[in-house]
């Protein structure tokens, strides 16, 4: 779901990881510390909104602070996304992997483009066709399946930073002689013996 609401919002960037620096109007931010909170302008339109899904300041605001996010990249966006769709009631209808006209009704008025059950925008501002939504969703869903990386792995769940855990005292200064045979110099494994 998350992929169709990127390709709804138009950063989808071919899953492009460039569509979560997208800001309103298709120009880029060059960090992700933070939502940037900048207004952008085009010939009908001036939005804040920002990332891959289209977030306006106040929203990102509200969602980051729920989850305690401290940043803007990417693992970020896709859970601020999946909080505002679990906040529309939609998370079960998203569950069930099928597209349907109610989810996209229940997610519009979080994402304009998506459409009301009469087809339109909730904020009167352009917005995709049910079925083209529909094809989307169904061409990546299937992708996905059939030998893509799971989409629970790249949207639903944060990954964690890798935690290094110091060697203990009695290791860490180990003279040059007690050093173990199959240790290079350069720190390199080689059960053979050569370096």
């Amino acid at each position: 779901m998350l992929n169709t609401i990127r390709y709804s919002e138009g950063t989808w960037v071919n899953g492009h990881p460039m569509g979560y620096q997208m800001l309103f109007g298709g120009s880029y931010t060059p960090s992700l510390h933070r939502h940037p909170d900048r207004v952008m302008y085009s010939t009908r339109y001036a939005s804040a909104a920002a990332g891959a899904y289209q977030f306006m300041p106040f929203t990102w605001s509200m969602a980051s602070r729920a989850l305690g996010l401290q940043d803007f990249r990417p693992d970020s966006q896709d859970q601020a996304a999946l909080f505002l769709i679990e906040r529309r009631g939609a998370l079960s209808l998203v569950d069930r992997g099928q597209m349907t006209s109610e989810l996209a009704a229940r997610l519009s008025p979080e994402w304009a483009s998506f459409p009301t059950l009469a087809g339109a925008s909730y904020y009167g501002q352009p917005v995709k066709r049910f079925d083209d939504l529909k094809r989307f969703y169904e061409d990546n869903l299937t992708q996905l399946r059939q030998g893509g990386e799971p989409a629970w792995q790249t949207v639903a769940i944060r990954q964690l930073p890798a935690v290094v855990v110091p060697p203990p005292p009695e290791l860490a200064e180990q003279p040059e002689s007690t050093r173990n045979d199959f240790e290079s110099s350069t720190g390199r494994l080689d059960p053979s013996g050569r370096f």
